[in-house]
């Protein structure tokens, strides 16, 4: 009778989580645009400093959240960790995404992890330098779920904002993604 008890426990907790889901993760619809080459693009941006979460770096006087100390230990102290929200073309908090910049002796490192809730995740690695039109330009490294089967590259652009309000944000950070399908190999 006790096993019974159990087994009927389980499946009524089973079939409690089937019916009401401990977690709902709620998908935004994409807007994905199809390129004149075939890709598709699709565009983020994060307002500055409104969806910045943290950010760690060696020496930071002023950190998010206050009160964090970045740890003083050498490997890292050459590397800034940001963690932002990201938003879609409708303004929508859809995500989050991290960016790390670091100093090697190759020069500087920038790598983007963008995660979109019930989506996946894409990493990123991008070149420091800028392109003409300020735009930094990476490519698609990887991803999970939704981006595993993508290749394509992703660029970034600082757009200050001009419209002299006091208290408008300083501007915005536009993550603009390029991917297609890879082609499956015989």
């Amino acid at each position: 009778m006790f096993i019974l008890g159990i087994l009927l426990g389980v499946a009524g907790a089973a079939a409690a989580l089937y019916a009401y889901p401990a977690v709902d993760q709620q998908r935004e619809s994409s807007i994905v645009l199809v390129a004149a080459n075939g890709r598709n693009t699709e565009s983020f941006h994060v307002t500055m400093p409104v969806d910045r979460i943290m950010v760690g770096a060696a020496g930071q006087k002023q950190t998010v959240p206050p009160g964090l100390e970045w740890p003083p230990d050498r490997v890292i102290r050459d590397i800034r960790v940001e963690a932002f929200k990201i938003r879609n073309a409708r303004d929508t908090v859809v995500g989050i995404a991290s960016r790390t910049v670091a100093e090697d002796d190759s020069g500087e490192i920038i790598d983007w992890v963008l995660h979109l809730p019930a989506r996946g995740s894409m990493f990123v690695n991008m070149r420091p330098e800028a392109l003409n039109g300020g735009y930094r330009r990476g490519e698609l490294r990887a991803g999970s779920r939704e981006f595993a089967p993508l290749s394509g590259f992703m660029t970034e652009r600082w757009i200050p904002d001009t419209s002299g309000d006091a208290d408008a944000p300083a501007g915005r950070i536009e993550l603009v993604t390029n991917y297609v399908r890879r082609q499956e190999t015989p």
